[in-house]
């Protein structure tokens, strides 16, 4: 596992996208009678599984004198406030008992903790974070936006997890996720890639709803994982998605066989967040130990980009003036105005304008 970040004074904070899902934990952290806390956007969680394997996801305050519900009790079915004994169903955060109330007392049938709507894909409780202020949320406002989830190509497959915590905002985070120089200078290694090895590159992008997409293309030959798929004598595709508010697809293809991952950049609070990855393959499926070993690399990698994050994060204390150039940094550049965009639709209620008017060919070196 990566090491703990330092502690690092962050720039300003960036304006965070809210109606839309992101991932609070690992769902494996929720078994049993005990619940977990985390902070996403800002905002205090506790998460928990019910005893019917059904995730849910409350503000942790109780809406009573605003204790942390995480310091009270969960039976499998309802959370219990530590101070006065208040009930929670978490589901849908109706509270249903009031233990001071007598028999002269109206029971209030519409009181509720704020809950939020919580779903299990691959291995991460997915919370959906609505706009602040808009009060409750209704299952069917949640439902208008799909849960993410990992593409698979086969039921027959392997997975994994990493994780790390960047003292940066989202924007910074994500910029990141997407940059398509920084390769041979942050992650060099003789299992990846060497910075003599940079050459000119040429790729093909196109808008997709609420992002944009590199096109499907032979991969680097200056990475010399991919080149592990060549043992199957197939050509090799990859294709590589930005979907907003945080989400980066990549799929490798050689045949039937296949790799695929979902990397996340997900605000903690404004000026913090945490990179999440979840891959899933069938290639190398009988290679023992295979799991274990795609891990120990995945998290060096990962790694690099945290100590490189926590670097910038040194150098971004002051705000300081920064400089976008084209065309590498141009998937930046789509990124802000794909955000704006939505901004936009939201505060206006018009549809979101695309920024990318049509495919686009860009190059540069790495």
């Amino acid at each position: 596992m990566p090491k703990p970040v330092p502690p690092a004074t962050p720039g300003p904070p960036a304006t965070l996208l809210y109606n839309d899902w992101y991932p609070a934990l690992r769902s494996d952290q929720l078994r049993g009678k005990e619940l977990s806390t985390t902070l996403l956007l800002g905002i205090p969680l506790v998460l928990g599984r019910r005893e019917d394997g059904r995730l849910f996801a409350m503000r942790d305050n109780c809406p009573h004198r605003g204790i942390p519900l995480s310091c009270g009790w969960f039976d499998g079915k309802s959370v219990t406030c530590k101070y006065h004994g208040w009930v929670f169903e978490p589901v849908s955060g109706q509270c249903m008992e009031i233990p001071s109330l007598t028999s002269r007392d109206p029971f209030p049938r519409k009181l509720y903790g704020m809950a939020y709507p919580c779903e299990e894909r691959d291995g991460h409780a997915w919370v959906y974070v609505p706009e602040p202020g808009s009060g409750r949320i209704q299952p069917e406002d949640a439902a208008l936006v799909t849960v993410p989830e990992l593409p698979k190509f086969s039921s027959r497959c392997r997975s994994a997890h990493l994780t790390a915590d960047l003292p940066c905002n989202v924007d910074h985070g994500v910029i990141g996720l997407m940059d398509p120089a920084h390769g041979p200078f942050v992650h060099q290694a003789w299992w990846w890639r060497k910075r003599a090895s940079i050459h000119e590159k040429e790729k093909r992008f196109e808008p997709i709803p609420q992002g944009f997409r590199m096109a499907t293309h032979a991969p680097s030959a200056n990475s010399a994982p991919y080149k592990l798929l060549g043992v199957y004598g197939e050509p090799i595709t990859t294709t590589i998605d930005f979907v907003l508010p945080n989400r980066r697809y990549e799929t490798i293809r050689a045949g039937d066989k296949w790799f695929s991952s979902l990397t996340t950049v997900t605000p903690v609070t404004p000026s913090t967040c945490r990179i999440d990855v979840v891959g899933a393959w069938n290639v190398l499926y009988h290679v023992p130990f295979m799991t274990s070993i795609l891990r120990f690399f995945g998290n060096m990698f990962v790694r690099q980009d945290q100590v490189t994050m926590i670097q910038q994060a040194e150098g971004l204390r002051r705000d300081p003036a920064l400089m976008l150039i084209d065309d590498a940094d141009r998937p930046a550049k789509w990124y802000f105005a794909l955000k704006q965009a939505r901004l936009d639709s939201a505060h206006t209620g018009e549809p979101m304008k695309h920024p990318m008017e049509g495919p686009v060919t860009l190059h540069w070196k790495s």
